[in-house]
């Protein structure tokens, strides 16, 4: 790998990065009150990102309550495209009270993106520690940490980031950095879960629509035709400050969150490139028990 200096970084990482200056926008204010999120160092994200989000934003960090959802109220996501009435209560709970439920997960890649997948993860992800996709089985099968931290204002104690982090158990490699809120993109009128991956001076953002489903599940869909829909997005931050973002309508996925028996609640995540399905992942979330 070549290190260009500690503001560029390795020269992978700036060549991604000119392309999102080249091809992207640059975000205005407005766009800002939505598309916005922690920004990650040149060199490692992971777990060590969270202490840098919450003394780059003065924000306090607590990974000690009991209780810690991905959203505070699974309501906030209620608007006119939505209901949370509409979702099945083991659904709802599973994002109100995340840190209580253990995962595992199984990965499945499609055809011949398996072989793209493994370059990623050589040039970029176990670099990084940071979007770490599972390429097999075995990567999965003595399970994986799941640890969710808020980080709050210092004086009112509002959350303003939920990070996400998601370790294997048996390599300690981090599997995804997320950093959860709930936004309104320019162009959909209702409350979208946003996951903020912060990358080297930007970060990737999936901004995902609710959908209820007749039988109570859950869908998250980042998909749609134009910047300012739901869908998948790049962003990088300038030394001057500003931000340009690149809204990536070739990539798409949908999580469909669902009760399984028991405390278990589960999870089906299909990710599309140009319409093509190129990854499957399946989750199984179990409840552990508060007596």
């Amino acid at each position: 790998m070549v290190w260009l200096g500690e503001r560029r970084g390795y020269l992978t990482d700036w060549v991604t990065q000119r392309w999102v200056e080249y091809t992207g926008k640059r975000l205005k204010e407005s766009d800002l009150t939505w598309l916005s999120g922690p920004a990650g160092n040149t060199s490692l994200i992971g777990r060590a990102s969270v202490a840098e989000v919450a003394a780059h934003e003065c924000l306090a960090i607590d990974s000690d309550s009991n209780i810690r959802g991905l959203v505070d109220s699974f309501k906030a996501l209620d608007g006119p495209a939505f209901s949370s009435e509409a979702v099945a209560k083991e659904v709802s709970e599973f994002y109100e009270k995340t840190s209580l439920y253990e995962m595992n997960a199984w990965a499945h890649w499609c055809g011949f993106f398996k072989p793209l997948g493994v370059l990623l993860a050589l040039i970029f992800s176990r670099r990084l520690q940071q979007l770490n996709v599972p390429l097999n089985g075995l990567d999965t099968s003595k399970g994986m940490s799941s640890d969710v931290i808020q980080l709050k204002n210092r004086d009112s104690g509002a959350v303003k980031y939920v990070a996400w982090i998601r370790e294997l158990v048996e390599t300690k490699s981090i599997l995804y950095a997320g950093y959860y809120s709930v936004a309104i993109p320019t162009n959909f009128a209702n409350p979208c879960v946003k996951v903020v991956f912060p990358l080297p001076n930007g970060n990737a953002i999936v901004v995902m629509k609710p959908i209820a489903n007749k039988d109570g599940s859950l869908t998250l869909a980042s998909s749609g035709k134009k910047f300012g829909d739901p869908g998948f997005y790049f962003t990088i931050r300038k030394p001057d400050g500003k931000s340009i973002g690149r809204y990536v309508r070739s990539l798409k996925e949908w999580i469909t969150v669902y009760p399984g028996n028991g405390n278990e609640v589960r999870a089906d995540h299909v990710l599309k490139f140009c319409g093509v399905t190129f990854l499957r992942l399946h989750y199984r979330m179990d409840k552990r028990s508060t007596n």
